[in-house]
């Protein structure tokens, strides 16, 4: 039996007292102190940790400057904060021990748009994907682009002042704001906006600024005029040049005009609190082309990189061939491998992105020609190693390319082995030039060391992202991360560059100074102590203030491979699926109709997210270590009932009740959330398994502590259901009746108890002519007697709650031509594995596992029609089976149709058919384990002469048993409402078509109409 997990990092009592007196001062937001919510803000996408003391979510900008002017008190003085946003920083931006103030969760409002003057109001907490969505209907974009654009906040890319693809037309970050609205540490606002260098003094009247903020701006106008020479001869003329206060461009480029808004953007939230800011817009280019250039050596697309910018392109971004095979292991290349052909003869192992965009056309295809044209030259004469090029305009295809490159970058996080391409050395800026000899050197530090590693980058900038691949929890290779640190950094001013060119300094703030004159250094820390003299806003990046004694981070600061390290392996390897986990955040996908993470999305909660329950895992399994838990522990076929153990599980379980701290119950919380959608097993770059650690955890919880009568109650509905369904009216009428339903909502907290199908199965396969076969008979059976033949495998949930759908699918293959068998029920334990009984499920799966084996031999295609069913024999059952599985293969209704076609075809053209528009809306689980099925329904309706439009949506929200549970009952509606209420509405729902359970389920609670399974609609087209 595992320990009580006790021994955390407590709250201090000086930051408890100002979290008691803050919610006494009308602050809105929310305050988080809980030692889960604490870590799931301790990690961003480095490789760094950094424990809040706690978490400020304000809701408005009076509440930050409420939590600022508290923080004045003397009392609370030692206090210091950090600015957060997206969180998906690569140098630790965001993280440090103090107390995080998250702008996220609540701050998320565009406020104004002007459509005339193309600009926009937004609070710092708005995605840049959110807004870029909001603004395409008026036909306008805020350009600066990012990979990580669908969980970025714009306080996140002012802070670092963003910038990637397009950048050498559309600029960076900070190129692209008018002003700020922000707050000081001493919770006085500071507004921000272009001011007339000639009439500076004036306007600084009319403004009507407090005496400091006049102060700030009077300084800093009259320093940067000063020192305006030296600013601009001894900085780095570099496009991606990044200060950190950005001192050269507080003056426009005819010094016109002063803007303070360039101090502030970069500085990652060491100088203030940015809320609120008003940006500039670009209007959307009508007309887009991609040139996707192929060759076969990376060297070679980067030397012919400047040939690709003098080309006079909007961007041209480069991919190396690790990250392309990467992408090409995913689900995401089966969207992009038409615009990317290649022979296994000649791969492509380097691939130049090059982009026009215009609202001119002819201008397009002109500077296109004149491309392709240069480019068939250099094939036919062999030059630049150039493979081939292929060309799309149509925004679908340009948006995959990118999708694809986007993924890949996280991708390259899911290496094999121990050590992983981590992000630390990977965004030096150089000029374009010099890239190609650049990489060259830097590629023979790295070759010195043997280490591989992924590249990709934005070369008509100069910028090439570059991830070496490290084990940090071998203490050696912690030195090397050290060492090649130090090594780029040199290699970088050798080639007049910056190890900042993109993605900010965090915890490499003290490479700054090797990068300033001494002079300029010390500016800087004068522009840090006029805005936050005392060192309070997130301290130690970008530098310190002028005078001050603190020190700044340092590249070896602590890390949670310093963690992970005391963890044994064989732990780790069992939990491999959160300890991979790199904290890239796509997971924070703000798109509603994404399948990942909808529990996250209604709560905005990021304790709920994939990589909240990985870090919570993580911390799990560190602090049983502490408690010398060894791995022999970990036995996952010990079987979950023990008399011994029964009175030690009560006598927890009753301290539990009574308040006894145990950190395994923040863990039990926040996987309680988890729908098992399984979305994060495919969407996820590094394939975070939830539902698959998160069983195992419920497996050794319930170990110690007693299982809710419920978990008991479903794990059986399996062997339940085929007994009540030889008398469904009568189970029906109690299950309908209200006095069981309010008991069994107190009882055993489930709420909406289904129906029994009546008629059953068995008597709807007898009104339509079934002739069953037992499986004897079929082992009698000769291959021509068997070609037309199909294996029905049931699923509790279709056969004894949906059966129409059964009788539906026979009576469809039977018109078809073909005869179904359907083969006796055997529990399939799915539900046995998301509530953790995995020694249960174990033996269920095996003896299902056996049967289908059997089966298998008869060599007549295996069918089900629930998708999340089949799925799981390809995946929970490898998992816990492993080699014990046997072989098998269960396809899905649509799989088997596919397979059919040449057949099907044909017999379907003796039938008459209506054309009608038809609705698919995909289960979850098998939009992303099988992301061509929406594709392959489309076709199978086309044989029909329909049209089936696939609606892109997120969860449904019922997810099996998660929908039915009295505690979920209302996260399950918002979800529902988050995604799938919106696309039904207005629609005919008797065209509308669901193919998981658990969806058509949701759909006739809340809307009170029963879905169709696509196999039904096709039987209606069928005389």
């Amino acid at each position: 039996m595992l320990p009580r997990l006790k021994n955390i990092p407590q709250l201090q009592p000086l930051v408890a007292d100002y979290l008691q007196e803050l919610s006494k001062q009308h602050f809105s937001g929310d305050i988080a102190t809980s030692y889960a919510e604490r870590l799931s803000l301790a990690t961003d996408n480095s490789v760094y940790q950094q424990l809040p003391e706690a978490i400020l979510f304000p809701k408005t900008v009076a509440d930050v400057v409420i939590l600022t002017k508290l923080a004045q008190k003397d009392i609370y003085k030692s206090l210091t904060f950090t600015p957060r946003g997206g969180g998906t920083g690569t140098n630790g931006q965001s993280l440090n021990n103090n107390i995080i103030v998250d702008l996220s969760r609540h701050m998320t409002q565009i406020l104004e748009l002007n459509v005339e003057k193309r600009r926009v109001l937004v609070q710092a907490g708005v995605v840049k994907d959110q807004l870029n969505q909001f603004l395409k209907p008026y036909g306008l974009f805020f350009s600066p682009e990012l990979s990580t654009s669908n969980r970025a906040t714009l306080g996140g890319m002012i802070n670092t002042d963003a910038s990637g693809q397009g950048s050498l037309q559309y600029g960076k970050t900070s190129d692209h704001i008018l002003g700020l609205r922000a707050v000081l540490i001493n919770g006085e606002i500071l507004d921000t906006q272009a001011l007339d260098c000639k009439n500076f003094v004036e306007q600084l009247e009319q403004k009507k600024f407090t005496p400091r903020v006049k102060h700030i701006h009077q300084e800093v106008f009259q320093r940067c005029s000063e020192k305006r020479a030296q600013i601009i001869n001894d900085l780095p003329q570099l496009n991606r040049f990044l200060t950190g206060y950005d001192l050269k461009n507080v003056f426009n480029q005819d010094e016109s005009e002063f803007n303070l808004t360039r101090i502030l953007t970069g500085s990652e939230g060491s100088l203030a609190f940015i809320c609120e800011a008003t940006l500039d817009l670009t209007p959307i280019p009508q007309y887009r082309t991609l040139i996707n250039i192929k060759y076969n050596s990376f060297d070679s697309a980067l030397r012919n990189a400047p040939f690709m910018v003098k080309a006079n392109a909007l961007s041209v971004e480069t991919i190396d061939s690790k990250v392309l095979n990467l992408a090409k292991q995913d689900i995401i290349w089966h969207s992009v491998n038409e615009l990317l052909t290649e022979d296994t003869e000649n791969p492509i192992l380097g691939l130049n992105i090059v982009e026009y965009a215009s609202n001119d056309k002819n201008k397009i295809q002109r500077q296109v020609s004149a491309l392709c044209q240069a480019l068939d030259e250099k094939i036919l004469n062999k030059q630049d190693a150039i493979i081939g090029y292929q060309v799309c305009s149509d925004l679908t295809s340009i948006e995959k390319i990118y999708a694809m490159r986007k993924k890949a970058v996280g991708l390259l996080g899911n290496a094999k082995g121990s050590a992983k391409p981590i992000a630390f050395v990977e965004d030096t800026c150089v000029p374009p030039e010099h890239l190609a000899d650049f990489i060259t050197e830097f590629r023979a530090l790295l070759d010195k060391h043997q280490l591989s590693y992924g590249m990709f980058g934005h070369v008509d900038a100069g910028v090439l992202h570059v991830r070496p691949a490290l084990d940090l929890c071998d203490k050696k290779q912690v030195t090397l991360f050290k060492d090649i640190s130090d090594q780029v950094a040199e290699l970088t001013r050798k080639y007049g560059g910056l190890i900042w060119g993109e993605h900010g300094k965090g915890m490499r703030s003290q490479y700054g100074e090797k990068f300033f004159t001494p002079e300029l250094w010390q500016e800087l820390r004068y522009i840090k102590f006029l805005f936050d003299p005392e060192n309070r806003l997130n301290p130690g990046k970008i530098c310190t203030p002028l005078h001050s004694d603190a020190e700044l981070y340092s590249i070896l600061s602590p890390m949670r491979a310093d963690k992970d390290r005391q963890i044994p392996i064989e732990m780790k390897t069992e939990f491999n699926g959160a300890m991979n986990c790199n904290g890239n955040g796509l997971c924070f996908n703000f798109d509603v109709h994404s399948t990942m993470c909808p529990s996250m999305k209604v709560s905005k909660n990021r304790l709920f997210s994939p990589k909240g329950r990985a870090a919570m895992v993580r911390e799990w399994l560190y602090l049983l270590a502490q408690e010398n838990v060894t791995p022999t522990q970990l036995d996952f076929q010990q079987s979950e009932i023990k008399l011994t153990s029964l009175v030690h599980k009560i006598r927890n379980s009753v301290q539990k009740w009574r308040g006894e701290y145990d950190f395994s119950h923040e863990v039990k919380a926040s996987m309680d959330t988890c729908l098992a959608c399984k979305a994060c097993a495919s969407q996820c770059p590094i394939k975070i398994d939830v539902p698959s650690f998160r069983s195992k955890f419920f497996h050794f919880y319930h170990q110690r502590y007693l299982r809710p009568l419920k978990d008991h109650v479903v794990a059986n509905v399996e062997y339940i259901a085929p007994l009540m369904a030889k008398q469904p009216a009568f189970f029906n009428f109690f299950n309908s009746a209200k006095f069981l339903q309010l008991a069994t909502e107190k009882v055993l907290g489930i709420v909406d108890l289904p129906l029994l199908s009546n008629p059953s199965l068995q008597q709807q396969l007898v009104e339509i002519g079934y002739q069953d076969r037992s499986l004897e008979q079929l082992e009698q059976l000769t291959a021509i007697e068997k070609q037309n033949m199909l294996l029905i495998v049931q699923d509790p949930f279709t056969s004894y709650y949906d059966a129409k759908v059964i009788a539906d699918f026979v009576s469809l293959t039977q018109k078809l031509g073909y005869q179904a068998i359907v083969l006796p029920f055997k529990p399939n334990g799915k539900v046995q594995h998301i509530k953790g009984f995995l020694a249960r499920f174990a033996k269920t799966a095996k003896n299902q596992a056996d049967f289908l084996a059997r089966v298998a031999t008869l060599n007549i295609p295996l069918v089900g029609v629930d998708p999340a069913i089949v799925i799981s024999y390809r995946d929970e059952y490898k998992e816990i089976l492993k080699e014990k599985r046997g072989q098998f293969n269960v396809l899905t209704a649509h799989e088997w149709l596919h397979s059919e076609q040449t057949k099907i075809q044909k017999q379907i053209e003796t039938h008459s058919v209506k054309d009608a528009q038809w609705y698919l809306f995909p289960h979850c689980t098998e939009s992303t384990a099988l992301p061509n099925s929406a594709k392959e329904w489309q076709q199978i309706f086309t044989w029909f002469k329909q049209d089936l439009l696939v609606e892109n949506v997120g969860c449904c929200g019922m997810a099996g048993i998660f929908g039915h549970e009295t505690k979920h009952l209302e996260m399950s509606k918002e979800i529902y409402h988050l995604s799938w209420a919106g696309k039904l509405k207005g629609k005919n729902l008797e065209h509308c078509l669901a193919t998981g359970y658990s969806c058509r389920s949701q759909v006739k609670r809340l809307e009170n109409f029963q879905l169709k399974h696509p196999v039904q609609a096709l039987l209606t087209l069928l005389k």
